[in-house]
Parts: structure tokens; sequence; C-alpha cells
């Protein structure tokens, strides 16, 4: 609970300490497609080993500058894929509809005002994967960077690239305490996915 509240506060005190920039309410709203690589999710759903590296995406990413160039950052994303399972006795080949879904919130940091702005972004949030009859969550975070091209004030181009890193299974254990500290053993499975996409900005003032 600690770790999602404290960005909250975060946002929340900056925002108080820069009453100009609270009241200008400035957002840029982008909606975004492209194509999500990394086929695991799809993988660890099925229980068997696919010939599909990734499939399309979509969603909306919604920014809110703050001050030099840095942006709170909210992000959606979908992933859906057709996904032929082969068949294993006694269960017969079938096609399955999964999907993955990100939620994420952080920070975006802009260089420079001009037309064209090169940006770097840094999230952390939830991971959804779901097949027919079952879903699971996951912690999630994410890197990445772009560009902001930017012909009128109110309609821009953004070209995006990250990384998710999603924690499907972590567990953590005591191991051999000495007269001095102790050693824990800790052990994560990650989801490794690369997301390229491109959309129009539209920025409210």
């Amino acid at each position: 609970m600690a770790i999602r509240v404290f960005p909250a506060l975060t946002v929340a005190a900056c925002l108080c300490g820069h009453p100009a920039i609270a009241s200008a309410q400035t957002v840029e709203v982008t909606p975004v497609a492209g194509y999500r690589f990394g086929g695991d999710f799809f993988e660890i759903v099925t229980g068997q080993r696919l010939d599909l590296d990734g499939a399309p995406s979509f969603g909306v990413t919604v920014d809110v500058p703050l001050w030099d160039g840095l942006q709170f950052e909210g992000l959606f994303t979908h992933q859906h894929a057709d996904v032929l399972v082969p068949a294993s006795h006694p269960r017969p080949a079938a096609r399955w509809q999964i999907s993955v879904d990100h939620w994420q919130g952080g920070g975006l940091q802009e260089f420079g005002e001009a037309r064209v702005r090169p940006f770097l972004t840094g999230t952390f949030g939830l991971t959804r994967y779901a097949a027919p009859g079952d879903a699971e969550i996951r912690f999630t975070v994410g890197g990445g960077g772009g560009v902001k091209l930017f012909p009128s004030r109110h309609v821009g181009v953004r070209l995006d690239g990250r990384v998710f890193a999603t924690f499907v299974d972590a567990d953590a254990s005591l191991g051999v305490c000495t007269p001095g500290p102790c050693f824990v053993r800790f052990h994560a499975d990650i989801v490794w996915q690369a997301d390229f996409t491109a959309g129009l900005v539209f920025r409210f003032d």
C-alpha cells in the first residue's frame, strides 16, 4: 500500500507547492496504437509453447505538465490475441482469446519546449492477463522514451517505445542466520514485453 500511496502524495505535494501550475489545468490526451512484442504471457496462460512473438496493442496516455518539462503520466494499454492452442490428450486443439492490459502511473520528462520534444518515461502499476474462465493481476514496472512533434500548440504526434517488466511469480525465504546478519533469498519470474506505439496528442489548456 505504501508503494502506491507515496507517488500520489508526492505529486499532490508538488501541485500544492506550485499553485500556478495546478490552476493552469493543462492536460495532454493521446490515443495510441502499435505492436507489443513478447509472447510469454500467452504461453503462461495456455501452458504451451507457442509460435507467437506478440500482437497489436492500443490504449491511451494522459499527461499533466508540472514544471521544467516534468509531467505526471497515466497510461492504459490493451493487447488482444487469438491463440491456437495445440491438442494435448485428452484436450482437442482450440482457439483461445487472450488479453493483456497494463494500468500504469508515473512520470514523463520532456527535454526542450520546441516543436520537437524528446522525452523519457518511468511508470509502475498493474498488469491483468486473462483467458476464458481465468484472469490474474500482477505488479509491473515500465520505462522508455520517444518524441513528441507539435506542428501546432494543441495537436501533435507522439512516437513512443517502452519496456514492461511484470513480476508473474515472486517469493522470499529466510536463509541461514549466523551471529551476524541473516540472509534472505529472493526469487522472481519476470515477463518482459516491448511496446512500440504512435498516436495523436490533443493538448487542452
